[in-house]
């Protein structure tokens, strides 16, 4: 990761050359769109969006886009993600292909679905 001491999301895109401020960009509005009520935070200097617990992280690299959907998110699409490098918290998307919108789109609404659970679950015990 190239390491960036941004204090917000738009500030972490700026500081990558264009054609990767775009792919960032896309992915941002992706997970904007999945997770409407999620809000933009950096945390561990990673863009990151939370609602009811950190939902996923992203990051720029030199060679991929890391995206972070936590082990459950992983676990959850692990055939839909076998294509792509990947371990047990994150997943790789090459920086010269087309990110998986609809995957992606996915797997920010299940983290959502997930957070609000074990949101209700807490609040029944």
């Amino acid at each position: 990761m190239i390491s960036i001491k941004a204090i917000n999301i738009d500030e972490y895109i700026a500081a990558f050359p264009k054609d990767v401020q775009k792919t960032l960009q896309q992915l941002r509005i992706t997970i904007q769109k999945a997770a409407p009520k999620a809000e933009e935070v950096i945390s561990y200097q990673m863009p990151a969006f939370k609602q009811k617990g950190v939902l996923v992280y992203f990051a720029a690299y030199k060679n991929h886009i890391g995206f972070y959907p936590t082990s459950s998110g992983i676990r959850v699409f692990k055939d839909e993600i076998s294509g792509y490098k990947n371990s047990k918290g994150a997943v790789q998307f090459p920086i010269d292909k087309p990110l998986p919108i609809q995957l992606i789109s996915k797997m920010v609404k299940f983290r959502v679905k997930e957070n609000l659970e074990k949101e209700q679950a807490k609040k029944k015990k």
